[in-house]
């Protein structure tokens, strides 16, 4: 005998086309960014620590950065491994007017001009100790006030070569208002600044060290000393709101899945673009576990992105942006 239930919420779920109606969640194509490293090499270079991801020569990137258009994807991120030998302890090759970056950021606006096009603002790739910045004179911290001098520097150079928006990755402090002046100054009022408001200090970011050559020693200072405690929230709120204060455009928070209530409370305190970075360790750990057979990857990999879109991101960096834009197709 039927139970005498009014409400019952699995009439909503008793078909695909049910579901689809009342789903309240939609990730699209247009949410997507695509981080893509590129190195200084005809020939791509897989990366072992992130798998179906490589450096990209320059044919590749510009393939590249075409498919993202066929699908639909509006944005890439451009990071570069730059060759050791032309690393320092201040990063000076990361203002050569000729260096990777900004050739292969010209090359894609020249092909590509619809193709928004993001670029980091950190020293990281750039110097020797692996810092997003500069070291004091004894080497016992990184500084902040010269360090953020620098990275108004790169930005603009960065706005030069192209970039639609650029992105300080580093945490330092008043370093959007800073980047902001500077670029205006320059002419570049229309450049956007994407700021990593909360950027915390993870251990999910070991891949893409790999990838950007970037690691530090074990005896180097700590990011904890710029990046943020991964057991802060509030600490979160107040940098978002300092960024947006100084004249961030969109701000982001790194890394996604494990900050998810991160997302969501800044979501809730703002009205501005918010970004979500799901990074290289996310990435990776998912094709670990799906080649070990122990997660579906196809099912992980998209209830991974829906969980970040849920939880309040306007767009996503992802690995997985090609082929998840694709399957949508």
């Amino acid at each position: 005998m039927p139970l005498e239930i009014l409400q019952r919420p699995r009439r909503n779920r008793r078909s695909d086309n049910i579901r689809r109606l009342v789903r309240e969640t939609v990730l699209r194509p247009e949410d997507l960014i695509w981080p893509l490293f590129i190195h200084e090499s005809k020939d791509d270079l897989a990366i072992e620590s992130m798998p179906g991801v490589s450096r990209l020569g320059e044919a590749s990137l510009l393939r590249a950065c075409e498919r993202a258009l066929e699908l639909h994807i509006p944005a890439v991120a451009i990071f570069p491994s730059i060759d050791p030998t032309l690393k320092n302890d201040v990063g000076s090759h990361a203002f050569e007017t000729s260096n990777l970056l900004y050739r292969a950021v010209s090359e894609i606006k020249k092909r590509f001009p619809n193709l928004v096009v993001i670029t980091d603002v950190a020293l990281d790739p750039y110097t020797d100790h692996g810092h997003d910045g500069l070291l004091s004179a004894d080497g016992s911290s990184v500084e902040n006030d010269s360090t953020v001098e620098v990275l108004c520097r790169l930005a603009v150079m960065e706005a030069q070569a192209g970039a639609d928006i650029v992105a300080p990755s580093d945490m330092m402090d008043g370093r959007i208002a800073s980047v902001r002046r500077a670029l205006d100054a320059a002419g570049f009022q229309q450049t956007g600044i994407m700021s990593y408001a909360a950027k915390y200090t993870s251990a999910y970011y070991g891949p893409f060290r790999d990838a950007v050559g970037s690691k530090i020693g074990k005896d180097a200072i700590s990011k904890s000393t710029y990046q943020m405690d991964p057991a802060n929230s509030r600490e979160a709120m107040r940098e978002v709101r300092l960024d947006l204060e100084e004249g961030a455009d969109i701000v982001i928070v790194k890394p996604a899945g494990a900050y998810l209530d991160i997302i969501r409370s800044v979501r809730q305190s703002c009205d501005a673009p918010l970004a979500a970075y799901q990074v290289s360790g996310e990435f990776s750990q998912i094709h670990a576990a799906a080649r070990l057979g122990w997660l579906d990857y196809k099912r992980t990999r998209d209830e991974s992105l829906v969980a970040i879109k849920r939880a309040g991101a306007d767009m996503i960096l992802t690995y997985f942006a090609a082929e998840v834009a694709a399957e949508m197709r």
